[in-house]
């Protein structure tokens, strides 16, 4: 309430006044603890939004490194598998040069029997 310089009802402290302070008191305390049961009831929520949030991160960090660990999986393999089309070629080099090998005894032998 503003108190207005033509009247000096307005600056005493009557019952009005008082009962007026008292209700505006209540207001204030009332909205005081609405806020703290507000700000109570969301820190449990807050609680577990941050135990979701840290497990989360957890099964993204497991789930990063168990990515890592099959790309690394899949290069062995893949340095596996050239190596053995690399011997691969090796064992047929090998098999030509004794089918060769074979073919000229063969050769050899035939040529000494018919002499």
């Amino acid at each position: 309430m503003i108190p207005s310089l033509c009247s000096r009802q307005d600056l005493d402290t009557s019952d009005k006044s008082k009962g007026e302070y008292a209700m505006r008191k209540l207001a204030g305390l009332l909205a005081g603890l609405a806020i703290a049961a507000l700000v109570g009831g969301c820190s449990a929520d807050t609680n577990l939004i941050n135990q979701a949030t840290a497990k989360a991160q957890t099964d993204a960090t497991r789930a990063q490194s168990s990515a890592q660990s099959a790309e690394q999986s899949a290069q062995r393999a893949q340095a596996a598998a050239q190596r053995a089309a690399t011997n691969a070629e090796g064992a047929q080099d090998s098999a030509r040069k004794a089918d060769d090998g074979v073919a000229r005894l063969e050769a050899m032998f035939a040529s000494s029997v018919t002499k």
